[in-house]
């Protein structure tokens, strides 16, 4: 159950994983694309998880329709502003947006830097008009490769103002963190906090990679964690937290069994773990089906869901006074 007492928070939400079908539908029209189906209802399947993916990179192809009818700066502007609405509308106080500006770019050769400034043009006007508070978290695209990931890195650091974090997101496998150490130097160098995805089609090692190589403090899903006491007992021991996503992972293949996800065993180490959607409009899914998951599958008590709301609050990227003030407005 949610503690009303406290604010509930979303911190691994990705903006372009959370375009809503009917926005799709509706770009696409006016952009003249053309999209798989002849009615929306028949073009869902295309865009939102039927149950589950066979790994992780069948399951990122659902997001490309997405992307691929952002045509202009006022379409990248438009699904920002709708992304803070729906947060809004889950009923969350608090939530870190994050996106890759390539990824939005690249079917229209957008400029990059600028689909930036459309992301945050539109997240502000989101938050003047929604009674919610938003952060954003540049994402690397590491399916790209080394070379496209500097160009958005340098998009991203033109507006570091704007941001309170990078990120390293894609195909785990066949990218591992150590392309990526120059990268986050820069990140770190900049003054940016930052997450990565890791142990999530990757095993224990891409996590220890994440921490030693690039400096994360956050790790993405996290799950191949497990395989490690080392491991876990160091993000323990350092503070290190883990962006739990129970739905994703099952609809990924990351785990074949919601009943066995390793998140109950991450609390009872004494990781700071919290609960978040990953890509809410492709998986169909909120936080707080999240949550309900959390209790009636893997058996989380009312303790333990309490926990991870206090762990959100303890982890999320803003300083220790708008922590305060955050916690003050419930």
């Amino acid at each position: 159950m949610i503690n009303k007492t406290l604010p509930l928070l979303d911190l691994h939400r990705h903006l372009d994983g959370n375009i809503r079908p009917a926005t799709i539908w509706q770009l696409a029209t006016k952009n003249n694309i053309v999209l798989p189906a002849t009615q929306l209802s028949d073009f869902i399947p295309h865009v939102q998880i039927q149950g589950s993916e066979s790994d992780l990179l069948a399951f990122l192809k659902k997001l490309d329709w997405g992307v691929a009818v952002l045509k202009d700066l006022d379409d990248v502007k438009r699904i920002a502003f709708e992304n803070v609405e729906d947060a809004f509308n889950a009923g969350l106080h608090y939530a870190e947006l994050r996106f890759s500006p390539y990824y939005m770019s690249m079917n229209h050769n957008l400029p990059i830097a600028e689909v930036v400034a459309a992301v945050v043009d539109g997240i502000k006007i989101g938050m003047k008009t929604f009674n919610v508070n938003i952060n954003l978290i540049g994402i690397l695209s590491r399916t790209f490769g080394v070379k496209h990931c500097q160009l958005e890195l340098d998009a991203l650091l033109t507006h570091k103002n704007d941001l309170v974090a990078i990120d390293l997101a894609g195909d785990e496998y066949n990218f591992p963190g150590d392309l990526f150490v120059d990268h986050f130097k820069q990140v770190r160098d900049a003054g940016l906090n930052v997450t990565v995805h890791a142990g999530e089609a990757g095993g224990a090692k891409s996590v220890w990679q994440a921490i030693n190589d690039l400096g994360a403090t956050r790790i993405g899903h996290g799950v191949a964690t497990i395989e490690d006491e080392k491991l876990m007992s160091y993000m323990v021991n350092n503070n290190i937290a883990i962006e739990s996503c129970l739905t994703s992972n099952y609809q990924t293949g990351t785990v074949k069994d919601l009943a066995t996800h390793p998140l109950k065993t991450f609390l009872k180490h004494g990781i700071k773990a919290c609960l978040n959607t990953d890509d809410p409009a492709v998986q169909g899914i909120e936080i707080k089906h999240e949550y309900t998951v959390a209790q009636n599958v893997l058996k989380l008590s009312d303790k333990d869901t309490t926990q991870l709301q206090k762990n959100s609050i303890d982890v999320c990227f803003l300083s220790d006074t708008d922590k305060k003030q955050l916690v003050s407005t419930i």
